[in-house]
Parts: C-alpha cells; structure tokens; sequence
C-alpha cells in the first residue's frame, strides 16, 4: 500500500467506526459530537436495551413508603426519571429537603429537570467511580435514610454491599426492568473498530441477539465495574474501563484513546504509545513525554 493509501485508511471514517450502545443524544451540543468532530470518527448510536416502567401498582408490592426515605441514590438518568415517573403516578409529593446522592455531576444535574436544584441537597462524586460517590454518602450516613433506585433486574453489588457493609439505613426500590433490544440491524456487518457497553444488560442484549458473537480485533469499552465484569465474564477482552481519575466518562476516555491510537478496521494500530489500559508497550522511538502530552490535551478541552 502506498503512503497515500495509507494516510487514506487511517483518516477514513469507514476505518473508524465506533458503536455506541445508547440513544443518539438529543441535543446538538453533546461532547460526542464535539468527539466525532475533533478526531473525524463515525459514532453510530443504537440502545442495546430498552427499559420498561414498572407501573405504580406493581410497585406497591414492594411495600416502600417512598416519603419515609431522606435520601435518594441515582447511578443514572433512567433512574432518576423512573423515581420521579412513580412519584406523580402515586401522587406523592417529595419533601423540599430530600438529599440526592448521584454517580457524577451529569447525573446531578440531570436533576434541575425535576427539582429545584440546591448544592446543599445535591451530591456527587468527584471522578464519577462508586467510590468517590460511597465517600460522600458516608459523610451523611448516620443521619439519613437512603432509598436506592435501580432496575428489578440490575443492581450494582458494589454499591449495595458497601451500603450494608457500613451500617446504612437503606432500602432498594426497583422501578424498571432492562430488556434486550433487537440490534440485528445494526450489527449484522459486525464492522465496528469499538463497541461501548453501559451496562451488564447491554452485554447480554449483544449475546442474546448473537450468541456466537466473536470479537475479532474489536475494542470494547465498559461503563462501571458491574459492565466491566459483565463483558469478562462473557469471555470478551476489555480494552477500556471507565471510569477512572483519569478517565471519568465514556467521552473523555474515548477521546484519550482516540488522541493516541490509530483505529484500524481489524483492531488497533499504534501511532506513537498506546495507553497503559490497552496493556501494550510504548514504541521506543516516542519519549514518554509526547505519550503524555496528548491525555492533558484531551483532559483539557473535553469536560463532563
């Protein structure tokens, strides 16, 4: 192949091709675009899983006074609309001072849709890790009384077993329920440099649609530790966890990656240094300066 050539693949869109396993974000001003722009990259949106609203009268079998809870935990969106769903469907109203503990500063803000939003009642991890979150919950945990909300059918063990582990006054509120969603369409070419998974259901829609899935050279990223186990179990290799202090969202760890690799069509070929995470060595022709150089730049200009 001539120089030409190659510079042709390398900047292809074809060649560097990305699955992201969520809705297309509504609003034009998502970082994933800012992403898609910035390192001339095709990201394809399709959600592996679809959730399903458990209504309000199945809920009260779980027999949870929902106003006798102080303080609410939410490790996403879904969740938080979910909570909010059940509230006007039983025609409860959520005290003013209701705390909020939330995975990241997304998720927190994510909030304003419904509440007045108050630092004073709104909490959230540092680096968007279960621990940062868990940290400032056990600033408040003698003092409240936290209901978790999550699907009926996932829940991060992390969370509950450091929750029971110290003590905490908490109960778990299943809400919704994860089914896998039909990506035949989307993924019957299999020609994706990257799929990004967000949750352990995500990884079993991609088995339940095609169970003799191999990955073949395929990067694969994972949201949270509970995914990251999930993609291991299913015997896949994980290139990616997110997140990290260095990597607190899929945006910014997919930009880290982007800024030193080159994503070919059957795997990933190296510009100057892969990262630490993707577990190869550094070229020895590249100082360890201009390996470091591109992660602050990235840091920089992509925040969440």
């Amino acid at each position: 192949m001539s120089k030409n050539d190659s510079k042709q693949a390398e900047s292809s869109k074809a060649a560097r091709k990305i699955l992201i396993s969520q809705p297309k974000p509504e609003s034009e001003r998502s970082p994933y675009f800012d992403l898609e722009r910035k390192h001339n990259v095709e990201l394809v949106f399709h959600p592996f899983i679809v959730l399903e609203g458990i209504p309000a009268r199945d809920f009260r079998k779980q027999k949870i006074d929902i106003q006798q809870y102080s303080a609410i935990i939410f490790t996403s969106r879904n969740a938080i609309d979910h909570f909010f769903r059940m509230s006007e469907e039983m025609k409860l109203s959520i005290a003013q001072d209701t705390k909020y503990f939330c995975i990241t500063e997304a998720v927190a803000l994510y909030l304003q849709k419904f509440i007045l939003y108050r630092k004073r009642k709104v909490f959230y991890g540092a680096d968007g890790t279960n621990k940062s979150m868990l940290d400032v919950i056990n600033k408040h945990k003698e003092a409240e009384k936290f209901l978790y909300v999550c699907s009926e059918n996932q829940q991060d063990n992390e969370i509950c077993s450091w929750l029971k582990n110290n003590n905490c006054d908490f109960q778990l509120a299943y809400m919704y329920r994860s089914i896998s969603n039909d990506i035949k369409p989307v993924l019957q070419k299999n020609d994706y440099d990257m799929i990004c998974f967000f949750t352990p259901s995500g990884v079993k829609s991609l088995l339940d649609n095609f169970p003799n899935f191999t990955q073949n050279g395929t990067v694969i990223t994972a949201f949270g530790s509970n995914t990251s186990k999930a993609v291991v179990d299913a015997g896949f290799k994980l290139e990616i966890q997110v997140p990290s202090p260095q990597r607190p969202s899929m945006v910014a760890a997919l930009d880290l990656f982007l800024a030193s690799t080159t994503v070919v069509k059957n795997g990933v070929k190296p510009e100057k240094a892969a990262p630490k995470s993707l577990g190869k060595a550094p070229s020895k022709a590249a100082p360890k300066a201009a390996v470091k150089a591109p992660r602050k730049n990235a840091e920089k200009k992509i925040k969440l």
